[in-house]
């Protein structure tokens, strides 16, 4: 198939599995503390704290500052959930949502070929800049565990860059650093948001990594160009 001359990719969920190890993460721990809690359960517990979770990321701005400094976000849900719950347990809250934010980084790995996908892409002579959101310390060290920043020419991580996806601003500084236009471009990422939405706006070709597959929401405000399970399918289509 023809490849694009450059391909902007994003690392959560794309890369990287991410929000897969969420929810093993979070009802282990809710095991774990609920033995310091007589007074619930932790099924009871991991369910508020995924209600609260729900309600914290729906909101753009929240999400936008959670990203941000994810430590704080997390203690925010655990304690929207505690109160919930009325359990006056600010400090055995305080302790389970920074325990899950150690367990949940140890947990994250690359997507089976994904790493291998990337050195094919390299080898094929496209041109890689990654674009994720968050802190720059957590994705930072995502990087470097996993050795990533040799298969990229341009890595955009919006704690060290100042603004972040779905800003349009984003896109058109990777594809400056590339020396690129959009149409010479494709977007590959697993947010309709954040990475599909302003892809098709800039005339970039939009792929939607759907790695639940679960298939393209009709409430979808945008449509991708294509749709793959994982981003070594690009090199199979």
């Amino acid at each position: 198939m023809m490849l694009p001359d450059a391909i902007l990719l994003d690392l959560d969920d794309t890369i990287v599995a991410f929000d897969a190890v969420a929810d093993d993460c979070w009802l282990s721990l809710c095991k774990r503390y609920a033995a310091e809690i007589s007074s619930v359960d932790a099924d009871r517990l991991f369910l508020a704290i995924y209600r609260a979770r729900e309600w914290f990321w729906s909101d753009l701005k929240r999400h936008q500052t959670g990203r941000r400094d994810l430590q704080s976000a997390r203690r925010q849900v655990v304690k929207r959930a505690f109160d919930e719950l009325d359990l006056d347990r600010e400090d055995v809250a305080l302790r389970l949502a920074d325990n899950y934010s150690d367990e949940r980084e140890r947990l994250v790995q690359p997507f089976p070929r994904a790493l291998e996908t990337l050195v094919e892409l390299r080898r094929r002579g496209v041109e890689l800049a990654l674009l994720t959101n968050g802190e720059a310390r957590i994705q930072r060290s995502k990087i470097e565990r996993f050795d990533l920043a040799r298969h990229f020419k341009y890595v955009l991580i919006e704690g060290e860059f100042g603004i972040g996806k779905p800003d349009h601003g984003v896109f058109a500084h990777a594809l400056r650093a590339l020396g690129r236009e959009p149409q010479e471009a494709w977007m590959i990422g697993d947010s309709l948001t954040f990475d599909i939405a302003p892809a098709v706006e800039l005339g970039i070709e939009a792929i939607w990594v759907d790695n639940t597959g679960k298939g393209l929401p009709e409430s979808a405000l945008c449509k991708p160009n294509r749709i793959v399970r994982n981003i070594a399918d690009v090199l199979s289509e």
